[in-house]
């Protein structure tokens, strides 16, 4: 079986991730020897944690809310899409203690893209964000990354999604567009991503005319719970490509665990119908 291997996720609260579920069937699945365990931390406490953290011998911890952007100064390294994203959701202890932090929500967002619209071109048309929060800080990123030619930001708050703008890479990509006026930023684009938590299991729905995407434009929510969200249900319904949160989720943990355990694993149906039980 090999060593044993600790891992876990800081965060507060944390008693409804997903994560535990999900690291701990990899291990089960890759023969290996290990355990991933939930850690509710305050705010005040994180530092003294991952202390503890180092002294017990983990070899790494993912961050949710509310330390994903606290957990950066008490880093050592920092890789290009957690410095450019302005988060870290995954860290690495050294073996001399050095905390090596990384955003793993960028590759996640494209790997889930790619598996589920295999025919979805980066580079040919505009892509509409809904949101200005910690995910869609990475979306865009990652999208800018791709090639995408050009991001229309729509976010309730303007100021929220001018600091989104003010803090990336390429600005000069970006046009940030009233909430509003959404529907008049889907004209010509080639993919709508909602990054809110609208359309979450007993939220309102998002209000957006789909009617104005191309055909062949492709809808992606990163909701999960539920899997089907008004919007992609809308969406469907119009014969648009359409992509569930389910595999951003399931992507994002690949390359932590890979860090960590030394072993890609794989995304599959049976792990699937376990997180979404």
């Amino acid at each position: 079986m090999g060593e044993f291997i600790r891992t876990g996720l800081i965060g507060h609260p944390t008693g409804h991730s997903k994560s535990p579920l999900i690291h701990n069937h990899w291990i089960g699945a890759c023969g290996l020897s290990g355990e991933y365990v939930a850690i509710d931390v305050m705010g005040e406490a994180l530092a003294q944690e991952i202390e503890r953290l180092k002294r017990e011998g983990f070899k790494g911890f993912n961050v949710t809310i509310p330390h994903k952007q606290a957990v950066m100064a008490l880093c050592d390294e920092l890789d290009e899409p957690a410095r450019e994203i302005g988060a870290v959701n995954t860290v690495v202890i050294g073996g001399n203690g050095a905390l090596h932090g990384s955003n793993t929500d960028a590759f996640g967002f494209l790997q889930n893209l790619r598996e589920e619209a295999p025919d979805f071109a980066f580079g040919k048309a505009p892509a509409v964000v809904l949101g200005s929060g910690g995910a869609a800080r990475a979306i865009v990123y990652a999208l800018l990354k791709t090639g995408v030619p050009e991001i229309r930001l729509a976010n309730r708050t303007r100021a929220r999604a001018e600091d989104l703008v003010a803090n990336c890479v390429h600005p000069e990509r970006i046009r940030i567009v009233d909430w509003e006026d959404r529907d008049g930023a889907l004209g010509d684009a080639s993919l709508l991503v909602n990054t809110t938590s609208v359309g979450m299991a007993g939220t309102e729905m998002l209000g957006i005319d789909l009617g104005r995407l191309p055909q062949g434009a492709t809808v992606y929510d990163i909701v999960y719970v539920p899997l089907l969200t008004g919007l992609l249900e809308s969406a469907r319904d119009r014969g648009l490509t359409i992509v569930t949160g389910i595999g951003m989720l399931l992507h994002q943990a690949r390359p932590a665990f890979k860090a960590w355990y030394g072993v890609l694993p794989e995304v599959t149906n049976e792990l699937v119908a376990k997180v979404l039980v």
